[in-house]
């Protein structure tokens, strides 16, 4: 008799017998399980039990003759298998009463539903929406378990008992460890993925390391006095809860006080990663440059020990679930953007991530900003969630952080209050706030200006220049405008438009040139996504009206240094031009910030809590928001919150842009991480507009016109002409 099997071969790889899949599958996830259950309060082999009965049954109906056929590839249709293969494995879980497995088993492909809808269909629940189907598998469903028995003798567990925390973030997490196994026991198989055992945190050894990188640090000025005195406080800081906050300002040394106090608790906690979350922008590279050089152990790859991830890359089809961006590095590096996501969402794609972090210690830099206010109070029930059941552990950084979770009109959505300690002392944050007086003058022009304004009045002001507009097509527009009424040496451009490779040597070179005080003649024209994570200073700044938090991370990059008395940070509105592109987004936030400025209120960082509030009272749609996904939550609408927690309020898919990385993916081949650096994000509707080639499922080819000038608004301008 032949072995059943659970994949078929393909390529050079030989088919993947049932077995083995089941067992390996079984290995990884349970070993997910164990790992959380080390750092989870309500749990000791609950998990691992329910995970165990999920991962046993979840491919059972591969075991129906036509799709093993299928798997042999003796039938008409190898791509897919005529009879559903999840739907049996399910129906005896439910059968049996193990709903949590049911669950996972049922989710393991299409996602977690909205378990109204689901709780309504009664005997239907957890099984295929169509009743031939259901009748057929109900038909069929011992004459499977046998074949099972057979082939993968199985225990079963013990009753599940019903979890006393919040069942939501339990769910997403057994969902996770079943995902994550079977995506990589699959990846493995075909060749796609390498295990290799990672490097472990070693907390105390990096914490060493990091001392001796900052010892070495130069400068014997007072303010480089205030930074190390501001890393010996946040080192040595003892704080007993699960939450502290580190409020300084732009250039107080943030970046490594702040993981000296993160690997401090991670010692404490015996943590198994450290996460660094930075603002919503695609530009991390410098932290994590300051990460490898400060916390590698002799031997060690740099990559390995310190992950970058720049974009929300999970891909859900089995063909390119592969390049999906992992979690298992000691040290994770990412965007506020990729992190809450994964955290909203139903997708086993993304959610593979989620078992890692329990037991982890985490960073949000600019955590008041880091989100749309409207998803700040659901994350926050998260946070709080993760602290208390999960054993993770938050610092919240800013130059002067809102403590949101406190915001009045917050109140009435049930915003948790737990004790957040200062990792700095008032006396400390006085002689660092310091530097900020006198800074930076904030400037408004209250007339629209137009473009040809617009650049000759920024050519005139004292250089280096950097200009901040709100949409990428806008900053790729005056950009050229800059191009061709200046030179190209006048002008620099960065934007996600460009690859993330291409961004890296752009930052480089804009660096370079800053550092040369005699090229001072120039402009960087940019996105918001030079705010922050960037240690950019010039002399003068111009930012298009934005909210009162995006303008003061961008002065942030002016006069960083405090060199020039009093340099100038101009906010100007745009007439309207059929070539720049506005961002509705910032409506509510733009209105409050332009009152502001014509009330002559003072532009300070203490203004930014009553900007949180003008926001959430001006904009209806706000409060209502938030009230509705923290009852969906609630009532377990898994879709519904991950469709409606979108930290940019549009739909992309990934497009490759170098050629012999393109053909790779074509055949099946790549990595994650080549893909994040050789690729950029467009949006989903402009695929036919801009000519973009399907490569492979969900992935895509960009065929227009690339410089790494413009990046791929290089293509877009030239459609225009």
């Amino acid at each position: 008799m032949e072995d059943y099997l659970a994949h078929s071969a393909k390529m050079e790889y030989p088919a993947q017998t049932y077995l083995a899949h089941i067992q390996g599958v079984d290995m990884r996830a349970v070993q997910y399980a164990k790992d959380v259950e080390q750092h989870a309060k309500y749990l000791k082999n609950e998990l691992h039990d329910i995970v165990h009965d999920a991962v046993c049954l979840h491919d059972l109906g591969k075991l129906e003759t036509e799709n093993q056929m299928v798997l042999r590839g003796h039938g008409h249709d190898q791509r897919h298998l005529p009879i559903n293969h999840v739907d049996a494995g399910s129906a005896a879980l439910v059968k049996n009463g193990y709903g949590y497995a049911a669950l996972a088993v049922y989710s393991h492909h299409k996602g977690l539903p909205n378990m109204q809808a689901e709780s309504m269909r009664e005997t239907a629940i957890f099984r295929d929406e169509h009743i031939k189907v259901r009748q057929h598998t109900d038909s069929v469903l011992s004459d499977l378990l046998q074949c099972h028995q057979s082939v993968f003798l199985t225990e079963t567990c013990k009753e599940e008992q019903p979890y006393p925390g919040e069942i939501s973030v339990f769910i997403r997490m057994v969902l996770s460890c079943l995902a994550d196994a079977d995506h990589t026991d699959t990846a493995v198989t075909y060749g796609k993925a390498v295990e290799s055992e990672l490097p472990a945190l070693r907390a105390e050894e990096r914490l060493a390391a990091l001392d001796q990188y900052v010892s070495k640090l130069e400068g014997d000025d007072e303010r480089n006095r205030l930074r190390r005195e501001m890393y010996l406080v946040c080192r040595n800081a003892r704080i007993n809860s699960d939450f502290s906050s580190c409020d300084s300002p732009v250039g107080s040394g943030k970046t490594t006080a702040v993981m000296a106090h993160l690997l401090q608790q991670a010692i404490k906690r015996n943590a198994r990663h450290i996460f660094v979350i930075l603002p919503y922008t695609s530009i991390i590279q410098q932290s994590v440059d300051i990460y490898r050089k400060a916390l590698l152990l002799p031997g060690e790859d740099p990559e390995a020990v310190v992950a970058e991830l720049h974009s929300r890359v999970d891909f859900q089809n089995y063909n390119t679930r592969y390049l999906t961006s992992l979690w298992r590095a000691p040290i994770v590096v990412t965007t506020a953007v990729a992190f809450f996501e994964t955290l909203a969402s139903n997708r086993p794609s993304a959610l593979r991530r989620f078992h890692e972090l329990p037991g982890s210690v985490i960073f949000i830099d600019e955590a008041h900003n880091a989100l749309p206010l409207k998803l700040l109070p659901i994350a926050w029930n998260w946070m709080n969630v993760l602290a208390e059941e999960w054993n993770c552990y938050w610092t919240l950084a800013s130059g002067s952080l809102v403590r949101y979770w406190e915001l009045k009109p917050l109140s009435q959505v049930g915003m948790k209050h737990p004790c957040v300690e200062e990792l700095v002392y008032a006396d400390l944050q006085k002689r660092l706030m310091m530097y900020e007086k006198g800074r930076i003058r904030f400037c408004f022009q209250e007339k629209p200006v137009t473009r040809k304004k617009l650049i000759e009045w920024i050519h005139s002001a004292p250089g280096p220049r950097l200009l901040i507009v709100n949409t990428v097509q806008s900053a790729a527009v005056l950009a050229d405008d800059f191009l061709k009424r200046f030179g190209r040496s006048h002008v620099e451009h960065l934007s996600t438009a460009l690859k993330a490779e291409d961004r890296e040597r752009k930052i480089e070179k804009i660096k370079r040139r800053l550092e040369n005080r005699d090229d001072t003649d120039w402009v960087l024209v940019a996105t918001s996504c030079v705010e922050a994570g960037v240690n950019f200073s010039f002399r003068t700044g111009f930012r298009e009206l934005s909210s009162l938090l995006s303008l003061l991370q961008a002065a942030g990059r002016v006069n960083r240094h405090g060199d020039c008395p009093r340099a100038e940070m101009w906010s100007f509105t745009l007439q309207e031009d059929s070539m720049l592109k506005e961002n509705t987004q910032l409506n509510t936030s733009r209105d409050v910030l332009r009152d502001f400025f014509l009330q002559n209120k003072e532009i300070v960082p203490e203004l930014s809590t009553y900007a949180m509030d003008e926001e959430i009272v001006r904009d209806d749609s706000c409060l209502r928001t938030i009230q509705s996904l923290m009852t969906q939550e609630a009532a377990m609408q898994f879709q519904n919150v991950a469709k409606e927690f979108k930290v940019i309020d549009s739909d992309t898919v990934t497009a490759v842009v170098d050629e012999s990385f393109a053909k790779e993916i074509a055949h099946g081949k790549g990595d994650w991480k080549v893909l994040q650096k050789k690729s950029i994000s467009i949006p989903r509707n402009k695929i036919k507009q801009w000519n973009v080639k399907e490569i492979a499922d969900d992935i895509f080819q960009w065929t227009l016109a690339y410089d790494e000038f413009w990046g791929y608004m290089r293509g877009v301008l030239e459609q225009y002409k």
